[in-house]
Order: structure tokens, then C-alpha cells, then sequence
């Protein structure tokens, strides 16, 4: 770093570079030079305004898309909630058999028919179709994702203009930005793992081996399973000592 190389300790070589920017000449850009290039306005209106409109326009032009395609009309809606609630907290409430379980966590992944809650112990996967209902859990502030803050990288900026495929692939929070992942391709990424798999009927605990076409894989020691993907209500990722605990019980 250049500061070690002065001999400087930061806040003295921080002073330095401030005082010389401050005596440099400034010079005007010539491409500038001929009038003010300040980009032009989203609207006549103020931007305060235009804001409000935008998200009206949004919610208008969703409300107009699930008039016309009525049974696609929970998963659109679960997942424009979910996206407005990203990285929040939210409580759902879902379909296991006769019963309804109630799971708070915060919202991580969104895909195009799941959406995956993180906790301080587990990851849990819905299917939308499985989900009764999502809300903001009572307590809690609810706020838009405009509130929150965002790091810019311009070295990950620069990777994703010249290589972009290769550098989404290896993040998930840039897949999940960038494409609407199904829950068969995320659970695919997840090959290894052991689980907790809900359907309406029962519950299976093993490790997930593959998912083909619309099958779930699953095998524990001698067992093996194959679910249906639209059967399942609820998929929960285990640690050792959940294991342990369920194995032992058994």
C-alpha cells in the first residue's frame, strides 16, 4: 500500500492527500465546456412524486396481469410481497395436512415458485402453493428496500460488464438478483445436504442427492426416496445436532 511505503500512519497520510487535492488545479472537462450536462428528469413532476407514481404504476400494472391470468395470481402476489420484503423479517403461515404451521424468519432467496427463510438455525423452503398466507410480523417496522443500504463494487461491476455469466454463476446473491431461479434448480444447488422434506401426508429426513425433472432424491443409510416436487409443502436444511436428535428418538 502506497501509505506504507511514505512511512505515513494513516490519519497523517489520509491529511496529506486532502491538502494536495485541495491545491491541485482544478480544470474543466472540454466535452463539457459547451453547456450543462446534467441528465434529464423521469418526469415535469418532483421526484418524491415521481417515486409515488412508479410504485402505484407497478402495483396497478400487477393487479391488470393477475385479472387476466387469474391462476397465476398467488404466486405474482407472494412474489412482489417477497421481493418488497427482502432480507426482512416476515412470518408465513402454511398448508402441512390438516394443519397450519406458522414459521418466522427472514427472507433470503425469492424464486420464481418458492421462496426460501433463513432463521438463526435453519433454512426453509416454500413452494407458493403450499403458502396460506405472508405477512410483516406485528412488532416489527416495515419499511421498503429503498431504506436500505447498498455497498457498489466497482471491481464486481467491472466483472459483471466483461464476464457476466461466469461471475452470477458464482454467487447466489447475484442469481437470485439477476435470474428467477424454480425450486428445482435451487434445491439442485444444494445437492448434499440433509433435510427435512414436509409433505401433506408425512415427513422424510435424508440427504438430497439430485433432483430430476420434477423429483426430489433423497436417501438416509438404507432408504431411499423419490418426492414429487408439487407434493411438497415445506423443505428444512438440518445440522449435526438436529440429526443426532432425530435419529436417536428413533
Amino acid at each position: 500500500m502506497e501509505q506504507l511505503k511514505t512511512g505515513l500512519r494513516h490519519d497523517e497520510y489520509v491529511k496529506k492527500i486532502l491538502e494536495e487535492r485541495h491545491r491541485e488545479e482544478r480544470k474543466k472537462d472540454p466535452i463539457h465546456e459547451s453547456g450543462n450536462q446534467i441528465t434529464s428528469p423521469a418526469g415535469s413532476t418532483s421526484t418524491e412524486e415521481i417515486r409515488i407514481f412508479n410504485e402505484y404504476m407497478e402495483q396497478a400494472n400487477l393487479f391488470n396481469i393477475t385479472k387476466s391470468t387469474p391462476n397465476q395470481r398467488k404466486a405474482l402476489m407472494l412474489k412482489r410481497f417477497f421481493k418488497m420484503k427482502r432480507y426482512q423479517q416476515v412470518e408465513i403461515y402454511s398448508s402441512h395436512g390438516e394443519e397450519t404451521v406458522h414459521t418466522l424468519g427472514k427472507v433470503t432467496a425469492i424464486g420464481r415458485d418458492f421462496v426460501m427463510l433463513t432463521n438463526l438455525k435453519d433454512r426453509i423452503w416454500f413452494p407458493y402453493h403450499a403458502i396460506i398466507s405472508a405477512n410483516v410480523p406485528s412488532g416489527i417496522p416495515n419499511y421498503s428496500n429503498s431504506h436500505q443500504s447498498y455497498i457498489f463494487d466497482n471491481d464486481l461491476k467491472r466483472k459483471l460488464l466483461q464476464d457476466f455469466g461466469q461471475t452470477v454463476s458464482k454467487r447466489d446473491a447475484l442469481k437470485q438478483q439477476f435470474y428467477e431461479e424454480t425450486l428445482h434448480t435451487n434445491l439442485k444447488a444444494w445437492k448434499g445436504i440433509w433435510v427435512k422434506v414436509s409433505t401433506q401426508d408425512c415427513s422424510y429426513v435424508g440427504q438430497i442427492i439430485d433432483v430430476q425433472e420434477n423429483n426430489l432424491l433423497l436417501s438416509s443409510f438404507n432408504k431411499k426416496w423419490e418426492l414429487n416436487l408439487g407434493t411438497i409443502s415445506r423443505v428444512t436444511s438440518l445440522r449435526f445436532l438436529s440429526l443426532l436428535t432425530i435419529f436417536t428418538k428413533k
